[in-house]
């Protein structure tokens, strides 16, 4: 053993262990249970403190924009559910929209109505959703149950209208495919008022325990500035004192005829956020409630009248032959938009979702880009997260309600 010791001598001799200015590299992801998605985060750190952090979102490829670009119009539409899955009506209406718009056409008043009350209804159910997750990540199991009772509840309503529970491709370019199943209001008002009760329990178990405000308070503190650097938008900009909510800004469909508040705190942290998530399922609320008289007195008209560009009712096209014809040639081969280009965008749960569209007058279209809340709001953990504890990473994570099914390029 003498002569094995000696002979190693000399290398250990070179081995330094250095005691300051020490820091080591984790990965946070792509597997770990809190990076909502296929994120990985390379932290390096200085015992427990973010010396350094930088997001990797190339964990997740399909492709959507060229995908966009290689269907027919209507094709698309049930495609964009897959972005923010947990929003999925949101992308559809963005879509729908940017291609109305590009069509110049206009979806009648009822299916406005409809499609307000799925976006309404869709932005509970996410913030319902933001809300388990997020206070599971910090340990609140509780909450996690409690709000997914309720997003159960949502989800039945969105079901009993389309069939779909997640992926619900309930509107269609120029209005929507079904008028509101027969009592559907009524269970919409039981609905909210079940809502309503239950978020003052939400809030009775977290906005004053001691434990959520010390996860939460003076952590991820996101200044004005910052926001507006990293062009972050939805409650993330909200949270850090700037009002602006597309929905009030540039009003689309219905929001400029809806009474409703656009919540704001002047904090910036994640406790900040949580606050303005909770009071935005209220307004919602408000706004469904708005929209039920609003469509038991508009017109049973549910898709546009463009028969260049929009199939005839289901009605027509079994008895007239050429409805049944035009509907024939717009499956097969796709409607034909002008030549143009159009950039909408749409207050998602999430944040502003822009679609992009370019035409060249055929079937496809030329060039599609789609601008995504999530994408922006992961590159800010670069500035963000540094100084922080690594504890807090889970935290900031989940504050920013990333998904990342819209990220992937």
């Amino acid at each position: 053993m003498s002569q094995v010791a000696n002979r190693l001598k000399p290398f250990f001799e070179n081995i330094h262990f250095e005691t300051e200015d020490n820091t080591m590299i984790v990965n946070f992801g792509p597997q770990h249970p809190s990076s909502h998605g296929q994120m990985r985060l390379m932290l390096e750190l200085q015992g427990e403190e973010v010396v350094k952090a930088r997001p990797g979102v190339g964990y997740l490829h399909r492709g959507m924009e060229k995908m966009g670009e290689n269907m027919i119009y209507n094709e698309f539409l049930p495609t964009t559910d897959r972005m923010d899955y947990i929003a999925s009506t949101s992308n559809n209406y963005g879509y729908a929209l940017a291609i109305e718009k590009l069509l110049g056409i206009e979806a009648p008043r009822r299916a406005e109505v409809i499609r307000t009350m799925l976006l309404e209804l869709n932005r509970i159910t996410s913030h319902l959703f933001w809300l388990a997750t997020h206070a599971l990540d910090v340990g609140a199991m509780s909450v996690f149950l409690y709000a997914f009772r309720e997003r159960e509840f949502a989800m039945d309503l969105i079901e009993d209208y389309c069939g779909a529970r997640l992926t619900h491709s309930a509107v269609r370019i120029g209005g929507v495919p079904l008028d509101l199943p027969e009592g559907w209001c009524e269970k919409l008002e039981n609905f909210l008022k079940i809502l309503e009760v239950e978020i003052e329990k939400y809030e009775g178990l977290l906005t004053e325990n001691r434990i959520w405000r010390m996860r939460l308070e003076n952590v991820g503190t996101i200044s004005p500035e910052l926001a507006k650097t990293w062009a972050c938008s939805g409650v993330v900009l909200r949270g850090s004192g700037i009002k602006w909510d597309l929905r009030k800004e540039m009003p689309y469909g219905l929001y400029d005829e809806l009474d409703f508040d656009v919540p704001v705190s002047s904090t910036g942290d994640s406790y900040g956020r949580y606050k303005c998530y909770m009071q935005e399922m209220r307004e919602s609320s408000k706004i469904l409630k708005q929209l039920i008289p609003m469509y038991n007195e508009s017109k049973c008209e549910l898709m546009a009248h463009a028969p260049e560009y929009i199939s005839a009712s289901k009605e027509d096209i079994m008895t007239q032959n050429y409805s049944l014809m035009q509907h024939f040639v717009l499956v097969t081969q796709g409607m034909r938009p002008p030549k143009g280009e159009i950039y909408v965008a749409t207050e998602s749960p999430k944040g502003e979702l822009g679609y992009m569209v370019v035409s060249d007058g055929s079937p496809y279209a030329y060039k599609m880009k789609l601008r995504a809340p999530s994408f922006w709001h992961t590159g800010i953990f670069e500035d963000l997260l540094p100084g922080h504890q690594l504890a807090d990473v889970v935290t900031i994570v989940g504050s920013l309600n990333i998904v990342f099914g819209e990220i992937d390029r």
